[in-house]
């Protein structure tokens, strides 16, 4: 990991990221690497009430510190929930921009296998953007028929309990059933089982550059 300096997380809506790597991301700040995230919609038209519209600007902001994101380092851009589609080539030269400004070492984003329309151009598009980069894609089980677990990172208690302090300022969806304490930590002791250690989050490979 010498040669991984600077990650971006792609996120097509806000807590995408933290669900799907959020320990990983934990644990690459503690190991001085320097993160960016980008989160392409803040579904306002997602929002159940009682929240206010804009809740999840500030329900992001909140956890992506709770990781150690540097506040400068998050880029909320304002696409649709659900139009992404729409937008396919908007959303592209927003990558190609952030490729060519950041020059990430490593990309997270979500499974070219996603179910979720918003999450499939994402991952698409950021394929195109980032061709010279490595690439993982995040698991996301509820939206995954399939998901090739290529790649495993170990992460600790530490780590783990960041992530689900991170996803505990998304008030606005803990409704969702996978947004359970017992939920994210049952995964993770699942997929640190499979590698013989205590937690672990998994990914699939699309590009794994070794210089």
């Amino acid at each position: 990991m010498d040669n991984i300096k600077r990650i971006l997380v792609l996120a097509p809506h806000t807590d995408d990221g933290e669900f799907g790597c959020g320990a990983s991301i934990s644990k690459f700040i503690k190991l001085g690497k320097e993160v960016y995230y980008a989160a392409f919609s803040l579904a306002e038209e997602s929002v159940p009430e009682p929240f206010p519209k804009n809740i999840l600007e500030t329900e992001v902001k909140a956890a992506t510190n709770v990781l150690g994101i540097q506040s400068r380092n998050l880029l909320i851009y304002r696409y649709k929930v659900r139009h992404f589609a729409y937008e396919r080539q908007a959303i592209l030269e927003d990558l190609v921009s952030l490729n060519r400004e950041l020059q990430p070492d490593l990309v997270f984003m979500p499974s070219l296998n996603d179910l979720h329309q918003d999450h499939t151009t994402v991952a698409i598009e950021g394929l195109r953007a980032f061709k010279r980069t490595t690439i993982l894609c995040y698991e996301l089980p509820w939206n995954n028929i399939v998901f090739s677990n290529s790649c495993f990172i170990n992460v600790d208690e530490d780590d783990l309990r960041t992530k689900i302090d991170a996803l505990n300022c998304y008030q606005s969806q803990k409704s969702r059933n996978y947004a359970s304490e017992e939920f994210i930590r049952s995964l993770a002791i699942t997929r640190g089982t499979q590698i013989g250690t205590r937690y672990a989050e998994v990914f699939e490979v699309v590009r794994w550059i070794i210089n």
